[in-house]
C-alpha cells in the first residue's frame, strides 16, 4: 500500500461572526497514525468536513497527494472516512448494508466478506442493526469506509462504545494499517488510549494550531499527552 498525503494549507471557515477554523495548516503522512486532538468546539469537525469537501472553506486548501477530496478519480478507494456511527437501517443486518454500500460504491462484491473478517464482525454480521450496541456500529462504520480500500483513513472518535477489548483491537488495527503504508488521521478526546497508538499530533484550539509535530517531541518533557493538551490548551470548550 502507498498512503496518500494529507494537507492542510491556511485552512479557514467562519460562520457569521464566529471564526470556527482559522489559518489551520498541517500534514499526515503515509506509514504516520496523525492525532487530530482539540477540545469540544475547536474546530475539529469543522476542519474534517473541509477536507473531505462536505462544507466549502472560505480560505485555503485541503488536498490529498495535491487534489482536493472532490477532485478525486476514486475517492471512495483513495479515503475511507468515519464522521458518524453508522446510519444503517435498523431492520437491516450488517451484511446487507455493506453489500447495498458496495453496489452503490462499485466495489467488488467480495470485499463485503473481507472487510466483515477485517472489523471482527463476523459473529454479528447477520443479525439487524437497530440490535446493535454503539460498538459494534462502531465497528460497521469502519467496515463501510473500508469498502473501497483505502489507502488513507479519516476518523472522527472511532473509539467511542468500544469495550477495552475493542480498543486494543483498534489501536492494532491501525498500527497495522499505518505499517503497511497508509496514512491515518484520527480525532479522539481519549488522550490516554491515543498516546499508545499515534506517531504524530495536530492540535486545534479555537479554531487555530496549537502544536504539530511528532508525539515524541510534545511528551519529551516527561508530561503525558493528556497533560501536554492541558497546558496547551483553553480547557473549556463549547460543544
Amino acid at each position: 500500500m502507498t498512503g496518500v498525503a494529507i494537507h492542510v494549507e491556511n485552512l479557514t471557515k467562519r460562520f457569521g461572526a464566529l471564526d470556527a477554523v482559522v489559518g489551520a495548516t498541517f500534514t499526515a503522512g503515509p506509514g504516520r497514525v496523525t492525532g487530530f486532538l482539540g477540545p469540544n468546539g475547536a474546530g475539529k469537525s469543522t476542519t474534517l468536513r473541509m477536507l473531505l469537501g462536505l462544507i466549502r472553506p472560505d480560505a485555503g486548501t485541503a488536498l490529498f497527494d495535491g487534489v482536493p477530496y472532490r477532485g478525486l478519480a476514486f475517492p471512495a478507494g483513495t479515503v475511507g472516512a468515519v464522521l458518524d456511527i453508522a446510519a444503517a437501517h435498523p431492520a437491516t443486518t450488517a451484511r446487507a448494508h455493506l453489500r447495498t454500500c458496495c453496489a452503490l460504491g462499485g466495489h467488488p462484491p467480495e470485499r463485503v466478506g473481507k472487510v466483515i473478517e477485517l472489523v471482527e464482525l463476523d459473529r454479528f454480521a447477520d443479525r439487524r442493526v437497530g440490535g446493535y450496541s454503539t460498538g459494534m456500529r462502531q465497528r460497521l462504520a469502519l467496515a463501510t469506509a473500508l469498502l473501497g480500500n483505502p489507502e488513507t483513513l479519516v476518523l472522527d472518535e472511532p473509539s467511542n462504545g468500544l469495550d477495552p477489548s475493542g480498543i486494543v483491537w483498534l489501536r492494532s488495527f491501525l498500527r497495522e494499517f499505518a505499517a503497511s503504508g497508509g496514512t491515518v488521521l484520527i480525532s479522539s478526546h481519549a488522550l490516554s488510549e491515543l498516546q499508545n497508538t499515534i506517531d504524530d499530533v495536530v492540535l486545534l484550539d479555537r479554531g487555530r494550531i496549537a502544536w504539530t509535530g511528532e508525539l515524541s517531541e510534545l511528551v519529551a518533557t516527561g508530561n503525558t499527552l493528556e497533560e501536554a493538551f492541558l497546558s496547551l490548551t483553553t480547557r473549556v470548550g463549547v460543544k
